[in-house]
């Protein structure tokens, strides 16, 4: 039996350019974190914490499954 690999997909990159093509520092800005935190969470190199998750989707006023998808690779 073959197991598939689940990753983390977001659409931030998308939302700050739908959103007057906000800067990965403006969204860092908003919620805290550092800009190079934002960057590795936009390319998938990082998980944020819940509370940063939830303070994404707030900056955009969208559901954290709108920002974040658990996806099967296959």
């Amino acid at each position: 039996m073959t197991r598939n690999a689940k990753t983390i997909h977001n659409t931030i990159r998308r939302l700050r350019f739908d959103h007057h093509e906000m800067t990965q520092q403006e969204l860092a800005d908003r919620i805290g974190v550092t800009r190079q935190t934002v960057n590795a969470i936009e390319l998938g190199k990082y998980s944020p914490s819940l509370d940063v998750a939830f303070r994404i989707a707030d900056v955009f006023d969208v559901a954290v499954d709108q920002v974040f998808q658990y996806v099967v690779k296959r």
